[in-house]
């Protein structure tokens, strides 16, 4: 049977923070509109701030529909599912607000993270509902390792090379809506 919990404290925080992959789910408001479930996963990207706050690293990547969600409605809920040990799945509902590396709050938040590459924001999710159920229905899956691809990628096309890859892809969502329209255009 699932339960609601008071705060990601003990075995909540130890379990999320154990797992190898999360997932981030956002929509924009109205009927219309795409609703976005995005995989995250690279090690380190993501910690517990506190019993009611939580922050992921978001990289320079395909898509910013996260981002723009987030900047439209603020609403967010991130998934973690035990594909080992004992079946649970716990779910954040919470209110999310991007800070971009261009952002003063920035530094500080990114400071939590051992690996930076290719990082263009922190998500900060403010958390008010925290549940947790059973994963019956999750394979058991056995993790093989790290894939060091997006944060090498990043690096390898250096500051500059991030900066003009997100103002040409990442300027809008899907839905036309604001994204990742930060960086300065030349």
């Amino acid at each position: 049977m699932g339960k609601v919990h008071a705060g990601i404290d003990g075995r909540l925080r130890e379990f999320v923070t154990a797992q190898k992959v999360f997932f981030v789910a956002t929509a924009p408001s109205g009927s219309d509109g795409h609703v976005n479930v995005s995989p995250k996963g690279v090690d380190g990207s993501f910690v517990v701030l506190g019993e009611h706050r939580v922050a992921y690293l978001d990289y320079t990547a395909s898509g910013a529909e996260t981002i723009a969600h987030l900047r439209e409605n603020g609403r967010i809920t991130l998934m973690f599912c035990a594909f080992d040990g004992p079946p649970t799945i716990v779910r954040l509902h919470g209110t999310g607000r991007v800070v971009t590396l261009y952002d003063d709050e920035f530094t500080e938040l990114a400071g939590h993270f051992p690996d930076r590459r290719g990082a263009r924001a922190v998500i900060v999710v403010d958390v008010f509902r925290i549940s947790d159920s059973c994963g019956f229905g999750v394979p058991q899956m056995t993790y093989v390792g790290e894939r060091d691809l997006l944060p090498a990628y990043a690096h390898r096309k250096g500051v500059d090379g991030q900066a003009a890859y997100r103002t040409k892809w990442n300027r809008t969502s899907l839905d036309g809506l604001p994204a990742f329209d930060f960086d300065p255009t030349s």
